[in-house]
């Protein structure tokens, strides 16, 4: 796949990670995939998402760290809890954040995914800010990947149930809906 105008959404912040590599030929993103993520967990703010992400982590700043630092992991867009936006892959190309996964009986979500990471945990609602931003992104990605229907929005756990719990209870699908509704209408 080559890249296009509708790789990188023009408002994020563009820090690329090598974690990615070329999606199956022919093959354009048909599900969204939401995941929560927070380093350290249960922090919020600083640098350390960004650096897992480009294999920069420091084993040696946070005990955790040194389990996770081995990992080559991405996402194609993070959302703070501010609602910034951050962009690691194109949306062209593969990012690394599914894992084994599965979805309507298709395996490798990774192939036929984008991964939007919100920072947070499964016990913290989030922020009205990462809904509002997470809504703009999602119904831009709709309007640009045809191939993302209705159906095609999906949690971490959805895919990989018993081995992943984000984005969590926490998570507010109802109000998503609504804020989705609010920028598409």
């Amino acid at each position: 796949m080559t890249s296009n105008d509708n790789d990188w959404w023009p408002p994020a912040r563009v820090v690329e990670s090598p974690n990615q590599d070329a999606r199956p030929p022919g093959q354009d993103p048909e599900l969204i995939v939401v995941h929560a993520i927070s380093l350290p967990p249960g922090e919020f703010g600083g640098p350390h998402i960004a650096e897992l992400f480009q294999n920069r982590l420091d084993p040696q700043a946070h005990p955790y760290f040194a389990e996770i630092v081995a990992l080559h992991v991405s996402a194609h867009v993070l959302i703070d809890r501010d609602g910034w936006a951050t962009q690691f892959v194109p949306f062209s190309r593969r990012a690394w954040h599914a894992g084994a996964s599965q979805w309507c009986g298709r395996e490798r979500c990774n192939d036929f995914s984008i991964g939007i990471e919100l920072e947070g945990t499964d016990e913290d609602p989030f922020t009205p800010a990462q809904y509002a931003e997470l809504a703009r992104l999602v119904g831009w990605l709709r309007a640009c990947y045809p191939g993302i229907g209705a159906d095609g929005l999906v949690g971490h756990s959805d895919i990989a149930p018993g081995r992943k719990t984000d984005p969590g209870p926490c998570f507010d699908w109802t109000r998503l809906r609504r804020e989705l509704q609010a920028v598409t209408a």
